[in-house]
C-alpha cells in the first residue's frame, strides 16, 4: 500500500512522456485525480480519470479561445 503513490506517479510520468504533444491538462488533472483517488484507495484510477478530465478541459478551453479569436476578427 505504501508503494501506491510511487506507482501512480510513475504511471503518470510514463503516460505524460509517451504523449507529450497531447498532454495539455493531463498532468495537472492526473495529480489532482491521483490524490483524490489515493484518499479512497484508488490512486491509479483517480490519476487516469483526472488526466482524462484535465485533457478534456484543456481542449474545451482551447476551442473557446479559437472561437473568441474568430469573433474578434469579424
Amino acid at each position: 500500500m505504501k508503494n501506491l503513490p510511487i506507482i501512480a506517479l510513475t504511471a503518470g510520468l510514463l503516460l505524460a512522456m509517451s504523449s507529450q504533444a497531447e498532454a495539455k491538462g493531463c498532468l495537472k488533472g492526473a495529480a489532482v485525480g491521483g490524490v483524490a483517488g489515493h484518499v479512497v484507495h484508488h490512486g491509479v484510477a483517480g490519476a487516469a480519470a483526472g488526466c482524462a478530465v484535465g485533457h478534456h478541459k484543456a481542449n474545451k478551453k482551447e476551442k473557446e479561445k479559437e472561437a473568441d479569436k474568430q469573433q474578434e476578427q469579424k
